[in-house]
């Protein structure tokens, strides 16, 4: 027990084979896991049991464009945006692998670009909705857990996402800045990795579980 108080005490690679950074970003993203699990799962009764109809999300999330009414194409755009920025964020993570600074600091601001892209989006989100009459505790399309489901999943997973981006300015600082050259680790790039890659992946089902069901 002491050998292993001192591993932790000092900061050092717990698990074999291992970076420390690494392993505590999975045990976060595991106990979020749960957290958007138990949100989805939540949706998914509240839906089944509500009383009043449920909105159509296809009528709901549609945009008026040239005078047609296109269903959904605001979300399908977001999903696109925050899927690309996936790949900028898998190159970075490559070309910080082979050290190259600039191509890397690049590719992880063009990810928090794309993250702030789809933020601005959701945010233009919430504001027709809530123009509309929508609310956490009313909807005047029809159930008013709607609301509440809407605003509490969507909000919770934006919070990720602007988090995320702040994350992906302040490495991508210190990759232009030469830090990780100097200390010769680059695995902070992988990490902000993992964790933006889990926040695209949880859209994906947010996506399936609100938009398309």
């Amino acid at each position: 027990m002491r050998e292993i108080a001192a591993d932790w005490s000092a900061d050092q690679e717990v698990f074999r084979h291992t970076h420390w950074g690494k392993a505590m970003m999975w045990i976060f993203l595991l106990s979020d896991t749960f957290i958007f699990s138990c949100f989805l799962t939540g949706y998914m009764t509240m839906r089944s049991s509500a009383v009043l109809p449920w909105p159509n999300t296809a009528e709901v999330f549609a945009l008026v464009i040239a005078g047609q009414k296109i269903p959904l194409i605001l979300i399908a755009i977001m999903t696109f945006v925050l899927i690309s920025s996936s790949g900028t964020m898998a190159m970075a993570v490559n070309f910080g692998y082979r050290r190259d600074r600039r191509k890397t600091a690049a590719l992880m601001m063009l990810t928090a670009l794309f993250g702030a892209t789809f933020v601005s989006m959701q945010a233009f989100e919430w504001t027709k909705l809530i123009e509309e009459g929508v609310r956490p505790w009313s909807n005047p399309m029809g159930a008013p857990q709607f609301g509440a489901s809407f605003f509490m999943i969507t909000g919770f997973h934006g919070l990720h996402v602007t988090c995320g981006v702040i994350l992906l300015l302040v490495i991508a600082s210190k990759v232009a800045r030469g830090h990780y050259d100097r200390t010769g680790d680059y695995s902070a790039v992988e990490i902000t990795g993992l964790y933006w890659h889990f926040v695209d992946l949880v859209w994906v089902f947010i996506f399936a579980f609100f938009y398309l069901w």
